[in-house]
């Protein structure tokens, strides 16, 4: 007699193979008969062959991509899945690396897949996948190894006497990572050349320039080779690109035409700014104006005054005059020379656009027009109407008790690795590289301007200045209030991955 207590148990059956009792299922075998008799992995390769360039050490991603990839990442790994054929039949589960001799050549993929083998009847198997690794070059790494091979090249000039502009177009170059399809860059007295090997590179390169500086560029093609039989013809294309000659800090005279037709009050105007528009201001009135490279070729004009010609003044008397404009103030200034004092007691009583940065004490930089000697074509739209020549331009506010700490820095800029000429003469060398500590000055002094780039932290340089901190707590901290330091929130950790130090690191 049946009780509410009695456990019903599933039917079971012998296996058609082992005879094994099993529960029953459509197969009516076993896992391990089922196991022998069908194998989900056919059809599968075993045994993959893999490119990775032995200059670079990226992997080749067919058809003819190639990527960097650390061993045994994420990428590397899908990369590696992506080239079995036949996975698209099953379903695949897991899979991950197997540790394998960096020497060898080898590399071992574990997968795990299942596959429907009979009704209602799913079977899971492990196995492995072996690729061989091959070596060969990629087409950037083959390039750069045959010299003289490049279809275009972009040659990249400015007519000034330093080389501050290019320095910030090559940090500019290198946060954008426009110089990725470059295959090489050589450094030229007056400016840098880039070569490519598609047309199409320079072109896009090309447009980048345009976005960061005021340029034009002319092109010229030379036919190297022709075949008749295929009708194709081989040429080698050059841009020639010119910077507008007009810096920062740089004191202009406009042209009577070109004055006329911008609006400005006055011809005499103070350059604040240069991206791919020009920035001038009057730092008499607060009129400022802004116009393209091609508005200034097709009227050009030189600098009365560069950033050479600066003399350093201290600020005896500041009042504001109340007018505004953006982050200028005008104000009345009475300033001497510093290197006046002690000889003279001669000052100077000026206007400026710099009230919202002087106070008494300060130092500053400006311009010694009372001294100074112009070429009259450069003066002409001065002439007639009462105007002249004020006796000072004053440009922006300096740190001298700073420089005289001479305090390291604790950032550093990454660089192109560029040929540089080996015939420089010793006086070449000393003042470029006085124009690139300029530049970094430059970056310390203005957060608007370094707001522009990508600073990196030096390691060496933080830990030495946190170990000498307590011996700089008295008076270097009081003469660098005002300094506008580089705070630590503005710089990058030094990249070790090989992600990006890829394409940086071949021309760093």
């Amino acid at each position: 007699m049946a009780t509410m207590f009695d456990v019903q148990t599933a039917p079971t059956i012998l296996c058609c193979m082992c005879g094994t009792p099993i529960p029953s299922n459509p197969s009516n075998m076993c896992v391990n008969c089922i196991r022998a008799q069908v194998d989900i992995t056919d059809g599968i390769p075993k045994q993959v062959n893999v490119q990775m360039c032995k200059a670079c050490n990226r992997w080749l991603n067919p058809p003819n991509h190639w990527m960097v990839c650390e061993p045994e990442s994420k990428e590397l790994l899908t990369m590696c899945i992506k080239r079995i054929k036949g996975l698209s039949k099953v379903r695949l589960v897991d899979a991950n690396f197997i540790w394998t001799e960096p020497h060898s050549r080898r590399l071992k993929v574990k997968l795990t897949i299942q596959k429907e083998v009979f009704t209602s009847t799913i079977l899971q198997q492990v196995f492995v996948v072996e690729y061989i690794v091959q070596t060969q070059m990629c087409d950037k790494c083959h390039r750069q190894e045959a010299k003289d091979t490049w279809s275009a090249i972009v040659q990249l000039r400015q007519r000034v006497n330093h080389k501050r502009t290019f320095f910030l177009i090559e940090q500019l170059i290198i946060k954008y990572n426009a110089h990725t399809n470059c295959i090489n860059i050589k450094e030229r007295p007056d400016g840098l050349d880039f070569y490519y090997d598609h047309r199409s590179h320079a072109l896009r390169f090309l447009d980048f320039l345009q976005n960061v500086a005021p340029i034009r560029f002319q092109q010229a093609e030379r036919l190297v080779s022709q075949d008749a039989q295929s009708n194709k013809d081989t040429y080698k294309f050059s841009f020639s690109v010119e910077i507008v000659p007009i810096c920062r800090d740089d004191l202009v005279c406009l042209p009577p035409k070109f004055a006329a037709a911008s609006g400005a009050t006055s011809p005499l105007m103070l350059c604040t700014k240069v991206s791919n528009l020009v920035y001038l201001i009057d730092p008499l009135t607060l009129h400022m104006l802004d116009f393209p490279a091609n508005v200034f070729f097709s009227n050009p004009f030189r600098s009365l005054c560069t950033a050479s010609d600066l003399i350093q003044y201290t600020v005896l008397d500041v009042q504001p005059l109340g007018p505004v404009r953006g982050k200028f103030v005008l104000a009345d200034v009475q300033v001497a020379r510093s290197s006046d004092f002690g000889s003279n007691d001669t000052q100077f009583t000026g206007r400026t656009h710099l009230g919202h940065l002087l106070r008494p004490g300060d130092s500053c930089l400006g311009y010694d027009l009372g001294t100074a000697n112009f070429n009259d074509q450069d003066t002409e739209a001065l002439r007639g109407r009462h105007r002249h020549l004020p006796d000072l331009i004053l440009v922006r506010k300096c740190y001298p008790e700073r420089r005289k700490s001479n305090k390291a820095r604790h950032w550093k800029l990454r660089q192109l690795n560029k040929e540089v000429d080996d015939d420089k003469r010793d006086h070449e060398i000393r003042k470029e590289e006085n124009d690139y500590e300029r530049f970094m000055q430059d970056l310390e002094e203005d957060p608007e301007l370094r707001s522009q780039i990508n600073l990196y932290k030096d390691a060496e340089a933080i830990a030495r200045k946190q170990a000498q901190q307590h011996e700089e707590m008295g008076e270097a901290a009081e003469e660098d209030e005002e300094f506008p330091e580089v705070g630590l929130e503005e710089l990058l950790d030094e990249m070790t991955i090989n992600d990006a130090d890829d394409e940086d690191e071949t021309f760093e």
